[in-house]
């Protein structure tokens, strides 16, 4: 005979921590963003980079003219191959941490938040540096919101340190 169930199934899941999964999510959608970073290195190898670019401008319709335009074809021509397969391994790497951290702090375990932790924290001085050199709104909201889960995670695996503390006395 089948067993009844007496709780409902929503009781019976465990619930998240909202932030942790939001602070995942964020950590998900950069390693995606590193991916295509990664795949469009990749497909750039063995071709000439300038073209691809000119053509893409073409595609958007920017003017070929423009200053903007001027600058990013000259500057693509100092980048060359090895570069390319440089910048390919770094943003997969990273995509690949980035997954770690996700999948980590989705499943709420203590290394996803140490090493998200670690991670933030060693990024900080980078950014100030870099709102202090030109401030800009979007360089201040990215440091603010790595500032925001720093702290949050800090305090997250403080209280469970001292609840850890307070069980085992």
């Amino acid at each position: 005979m089948p067993a009844i169930m007496t709780s409902s199934p929503s009781k019976s899941l465990r619930s998240h921590n909202r932030w942790l999964v939001l602070i995942a999510a964020f950590k998900f959608a950069q390693a995606l963003l590193f991916v295509a970073i990664g795949v469009g290195a990749r497909r750039l190898l063995h071709k000439d980079i300038g073209d691809e670019l000119y053509a893409l401008a073409d595609h958007l319709r920017f003017d070929p003219e423009s200053r903007f335009v001027n600058f990013i074809l000259e500057k693509a021509t100092l980048v060359h191959d090895a570069q390319l397969r440089r910048i390919g391994f770094v943003a997969f790497c990273y995509a690949g941490i980035g997954i770690a951290e996700g999948i980590g702090l989705y499943l709420e375990r203590m290394w996803g938040e140490f090493l998200t932790l670690a991670i933030t924290a060693s990024f900080l001085p980078w950014e100030i540096f870099e709102v202090y050199s030109r401030l800009t709104w979007p360089r201040i909201s990215l440091l603010t919101i790595n500032i925001l889960v720093f702290l949050y995670l800090l305090k997250l695996i403080i209280e469970r340190g001292r609840h850890r503390g307070r069980s085992r006395a």
